[in-house]
């Protein structure tokens, strides 16, 4: 993601920090500076870093989980609206799903009683009873927000663990697309509910979360639609055979010719035996133009592709590889590297579209 660093790395998982939870560290430290001088905002910035050290255990809770069912956790990243661990793959079964949800909230629970344990063991129960928020020394504040993660995460709110929790129970019942749309849509509600409180209230950032659930309610719904009607495809059945390609020597007045001539706008590169070098974008050609002229090589300006797909590359795969290559279509070649099609994301949109109102398509 954007605006985050990498600070370390454990048991195989990246560690991601967006830089908005330093500007959230540095805005809580300033105010309390303001109302309690240079301890007050020590106490402040050690109250967050033991905060998001709590959602980084609540994190690997779901990462130990997944990977008991073989799915691995490539990073997980912090923000000021909590964490979140990227599954490499969605687990197969909705129980997987269901306990892979629940361990998080488990790991917050163990937490908050070995928090409780130690208020208990220090005398500090009094101050829980006073509720006093902002007021109160370090473990009993820290005690009271990790109850309040629990809580608020357990809301029936997709696709907070609460919301996959009812998605592995609907998903029972109704199939992986249509229970992950009901369980998006009751998400929404609860991020519209949030956001109507977050507006009354001026808690800017509850504003924040709520549109957070929002969005990434609908893209994961969008996300199951997509592999479901791409189930069963591999990547000879998404490609464009009509296409036309460039020598590596063509000069890019060559490409504009072709780029005119119809409507293809990306043009693999290739050897005199048709082997794979390259691809050239419309961005590619704009940029050569004005950087080195009509009259350079296509082989000067194309981009390079480090991973180009086989025909027999499932769905999910060539649709990850062509997002993750950062390029509007990618070539499928042969085992000898030569060019067969091209995969591009109008030709996807356009099959997932046939599919969804046609299921039976091969």
């Amino acid at each position: 993601m954007r605006w985050s660093f990498r600070l370390v790395t454990i048991a195989g998982t990246e560690i991601k920090l967006h830089v908005t939870f330093l500007f959230l560290v540095a805005w809580y430290a300033f105010a309390a500076w303001q109302t309690g001088g240079w301890p007050a905002a020590q106490t402040s910035v050690l109250f967050l870093l033991l905060v998001f050290v709590c959602i980084l255990l609540h994190e690997f809770g779901h990462i130990l989980m997944a990977r008991r069912f073989g799915i691995r956790t490539p990073d997980v990243l912090l923000s000021p609206i909590g964490g979140l661990a990227r599954l490499e793959r969605m687990p197969e079964e909705p129980y997987q799903e269901l306990l892979v949800a629940v361990a998080g909230p488990v790991v917050t629970l163990v937490i908050a009683m070995a928090l409780w344990g130690a208020i208990q063991f220090t005398g500090g129960t009094a101050e829980i009873a006073a509720f006093d928020p902002g007021r109160e020394s370090l473990l009993p504040a820290l005690f009271r927000l990790n109850v309040v993660l629990l809580a608020f995460n357990l809301l029936p709110a997709f696709p907070m663990d609460g919301g996959r929790v009812l998605r592995a129970l609907l998903v029972r019942r109704r199939g992986m697309v249509e229970g992950t749309r009901i369980a998006a849509r009751i998400g929404q509600l609860f991020a519209m509910g949030f956001g109507v409180i977050g507006l009354f209230t001026s808690q800017i950032l509850l504003f924040v979360v709520a549109a957070f659930i929002y969005l990434a309610a609908e893209a994961e719904a969008q996300a199951v639609a997509t592999r479901a009607a791409g189930r069963g495809v591999t990547a000879a059945g998404m490609m464009v055979t009509d296409l036309r390609m460039l020598r590596v020597y063509a000069t890019l007045e060559d490409a504009v010719k072709l780029l005119l001539a119809g409507e293809q706008r990306e043009f693999p590169i290739v050897d005199n035996d048709g082997r794979l070098e390259g691809l050239l974008t419309r961005d590619d050609l704009v940029r050569g133009l004005s950087t080195v002229g009509p009259t350079a090589t296509v082989g000067q300006v194309m981009s390079r592709v480090q991973e180009p797909l086989a025909p027999a590359t499932p769905f999910d795969t060539a649709l990850e590889r062509l997002r993750a290559s950062g390029l509007p279509a990618l070539p499928v070649v042969n085992p000898e590297r030569q060019v067969i099609g091209l995969l591009t994301v109008d030709n996807i949109t356009d099959l997932l579209l046939v599919r969804r109102h046609v299921p039976g398509l091969p």
